[in-house]
Formats: C-alpha cells, structure tokens, sequence
C-alpha cells in the first residue's frame, strides 16, 4: 500500500481504476485524500410509501430497522412493548408513533402494512406468523427464527399467505462497504467468487445484557444467532442457491457462570457456488474504539475484495472500508457515502409484491444453514 500512498502512484492508479469501472458501469471520483466520492445519491423521494408499526424492543437493533423502513418511504405510527423503560427511550426517539395498549391493536390494524420487531429472539418467529396471519408483513432482527421446528412453521404460513417474511441481515444490508461489495461482485470485478470469508467479533458488554441473553433457548445459540450475518452473506456473494454445513464447533469458552451461553462458534459450509468459512465469537477486548472488527473477505478468480466493517486497525478513520485487488492493482474505497438501499427495495417490495431487497428463499436458506450448524455442531473444551 506504500506506492499506493506516494501521491504520483496514486494519481495514476486511481485513472486507470476510474477507467476500469467505467467500462463496467459503475461510476466513480477520487479525492485527495483517497477517498471515494460516489455518483450514486440516495433517493430523497422514495418510489413508495407505506404505514408500519413495531412490537418489541428488546434488542437495539430495533433502531436501525425503523430507520431503514423510514428512509425507504415507510410512515411509523404505532408501537408496543410490555417493557416501560424501552417504550420510554422510543417514544422519545419517535413521538409520532403511538404508544397503544395491546399487541392485538396493531395486528388488526387495516391500515397498517408491515410490523418491525426486535423482540427476544425466541418469541420472534411465533409473532411474524400472527403478523403473516393478520395479512401483514414482517421485518424481523436478525435471529429471525431460533428452531428447525419454528422454521418449518413459518414457511408454511409464509407459503400459504404469500407475506414478506423479511430478516434483517443488518451486516450486509446496512453496512456501506459490503453493498458495494455487492455491486462490484455483480460488475464482475474480481470475477467468479470461489469463497467468502466472514469474522463476526463482538464485544459481550456483560452489565448491559438481558438475562434472556445468556440462555440458549432464547436466543438460539451464537451460530444461529450472529453467524446468520455471515450465512446470508455467504449465499449473498457466492450466488449459491443450494448448500450444505461441513463442519460446526462452539463452545463456552470464558463464561462458566452462564452455563448454557455459548461465545465462540465457527463453521465450514459448502454450496453449490462456492464455499465459505464463519467466525464469531464475543471476545472483542476494550482496547477497541468500536464493538468489533467485523471483516468479510471474498475470493474471486480474478482478484479479491476485503472489508473492514466497523473499524481499519491501519487506520483509516471510521468504519465501511474496503480493499479490492485485482490483476492490475490494489486500491482503498471509501465507502462511507456510499447509499443503503435495503429500506425502498423492502417497501416498493411490499407496494408491488416482489422480491428485490431479498428473495423468500434466501431469506430462509440463510436461517436454515445457520440453524443446522448450530444444531450439529460439536463441543469446545478447553482445560485451564
């Protein structure tokens, strides 16, 4: 990266990389300071425009989520919760949503097309099927669905209603530098992807969490919980419609006080496009200025591309980075401006009964992976 700093070598590099994506068509501009400017503006008016409300609260996630529906064109008008100190903190974040009484209010609204949860994971699949049966769709944090069993329900009642089941795999759709991943994977920039990479670091921030955190029952277990980022990306970027785990271990490394806990996890999978290799785990140490050094890497045949997601332990400022090398160069993107399109694909998806934002299919491939890694997955112990 040293020539790629000198400013000559990079003035040069960065014409010809210019004149690379140009001929794929995708547009781009770099700056002095190596950063990329994209051409690409978000949407100020989105194509569509729907009403949603939200049940449940109990993860943060549940933030970020109505804030893609938000920029997307969706109007928030209504929200429950049974606990008071997370309907206090969102009513005073949204205060033109409704606060009501019942969950049974926003179900049988007619006006209202979508439901947003961010509930104990558990208790998520079993809402989105009332959420389907009452003619709604559902967007649901990631894990969306926490067993076999519960999966299989949910896809019979998605079939039969034909309703948007919709997981938000928040580490690929709301993450700038892996959606511009996406496009220069589909640009063919690194040509035909042979593998993905995907390291899912946490920092586990004990004071702060739930107790239904540390009981697998509830939230599934970590390959079923944070490794479903890494699945969905896997089947993302390979383009893999079919696959199957090889090998799962997870374990409890560090925390024997909360026996069924589990803070490491790793999986082999293979597809019928290519293969993959998962790592989560909740060991991101203090000495990090941000929750965890998330990082995908995917392998092509012409070159590949690495993302730092949240941070650059070399030191680009803030998170969203992305290195792609190819046959003719290395180069750093900045992909901080660059838009998340996720939320209006999710809505004119909703308006227009299509599948752009995520198929059905995916949706539940990625779960399903997940939870059978989990499910077959063998015991880490390690003696002291």
């Amino acid at each position: 990266m040293k020539n790629i700093n000198n400013r000559r070598s990079f003035i040069k590099l960065s014409l010809s990389a210019a004149a690379a994506m140009a001929a794929t068509g995708i547009q781009t501009s770099y700056g002095k300071s190596n950063e990329r400017k994209s051409h690409i503006k978000q949407s100020s008016l989105p194509a569509s425009s729907i009403r949603f409300s939200v049940i449940g609260l109990n993860h943060g996630h549940i933030y970020s989520q109505v804030e893609a529906v938000i920029r997307g064109g969706g109007q928030l008008v209504g929200f429950y919760a049974k606990e008071v100190d997370l309907t206090d903190a969102f009513a005073k974040r949204y205060p033109q949503a409704k606060l009501v009484k019942t969950e049974k209010e926003i179900l049988e609204d007619a006006s209202t097309q979508l439901i947003v949860s961010a509930s104990i994971p558990v208790d998520r699949a079993p809402l989105g099927i009332q959420v389907m049966k009452h003619g709604k769709d559902f967007l649901v944090d990631k894990p969306g669905i926490t067993t076999l069993a519960q999966l299989e329900e949910v896809r019979r009642v998605q079939k039969e209603t034909k309703r948007i089941y919709s997981i938000m795999y928040s580490e690929r759709f709301e993450n700038r530098a892996t959606v511009k991943a996406g496009e220069l994977v589909k640009a063919g920039a690194i040509g035909q992807v042979i593998q993905t990479i995907g390291l899912g670091p946490h920092r586990i921030n004990l004071p702060t969490r739930p107790e239904w955190f540390f009981d697998k029952a509830k939230f599934g277990g970590i390959l079923c919980d944070i490794a479903s980022h890494q699945f969905d990306q896997f089947l993302f970027f390979t383009g893999s419609t079919e696959a199957e785990v090889v090998s799962s271990q997870v374990g409890n490394i560090h925390y024997p006080q909360y026996p069924q806990f589990e803070d490491f996890g790793d999986v082999t999978i293979r597809g019928n496009n290519g293969t993959g290799y998962i790592r989560v785990d909740w060991f991101t140490p203090n000495g990090l200025n941000t929750w965890g050094d998330g990082r995908l890497t995917i392998l092509g045949t012409d070159g590949f591309i690495e993302i730092r997601k949240n941070v650059d332990l070399a030191g680009h400022e803030g998170g969203n980075h992305l290195f792609i090398v190819d046959n003719k160069e290395t180069r750093y993107v900045d992909c901080s401006k660059e838009p998340l399109p996720f939320g209006e694909q999710l809505v004119n998806d909703i308006v227009n009964r299509t599948e752009t934002a995520m198929t059905q299919a995916h949706c539940f491939l990625a779960t399903e992976l997940a939870l059978k890694a989990e499910k077959q997955a063998q015991k880490l112990s390690f003696k002291k």
